[in-house]
């Protein structure tokens, strides 16, 4: 694991003292921290002292910083135990949303879409638009320009959807 060092740490002294990096399981212990494990459940997975020595060593290394852009295995962890914790579903609805929204390099991505419905109807042809005026029937291509497949729906004059 490539490890970028903490100006304020003198790693020769942490690596002496570090009883993390002496154990034969360093790698799966930073990768445990990043993806958002507890510290002090990986202290008593991998009998480590304490908690502590789990933070000191993720200060050393900057793990914080992974463990960071890390935060859609923090969502993972949420979402996962909905079934077995109580939550309201609006905190699992905003987990699930957040998660869907964050890359795979951890950063906040909002996407958003804007259909031009009067470029779309420039494209139809004239059978197109008559199907269209007399059925309300769209062509096939029309529905590859919604939003993720969701259906456009037109508003009669008093503004409810028909």
């Amino acid at each position: 694991m490539t490890r970028s060092t903490s100006k304020a740490v003198n790693l020769g002294r942490h690596q002496r003292a570090c009883g993390i990096c002496a154990h034969s399981q360093c790698p799966e212990i930073e990768d445990a921290f990043i993806a958002w494990k507890s510290p002090k459940a990986i202290a008593e997975e991998f009998s480590l002292a304490d908690r502590s020595s789990v933070y000191r060593h993720a200060h050393a290394f900057d793990l914080f910083s992974k463990r960071q852009r890390n935060v859609r295995a923090a969502l993972e962890r949420i979402i996962e135990k909905a079934g077995e914790v109580d939550v309201t579903a609006s905190a699992v609805v905003a987990a699930i949303q957040a998660y869907t929204k964050i890359n795979a390099a951890g950063q906040w991505v909002d996407r958003s879409e804007q259909v031009n419905l009067n470029d779309l109807f420039d494209r139809m042809s004239t059978q197109e638009l008559e199907a269209y005026a007399q059925h309300g029937t769209l062509p096939v291509w029309f529905e590859t320009y919604t939003k993720r497949g969701a259906a456009l729906t037109a508003t009669t004059e008093d503004g409810e959807y028909e």
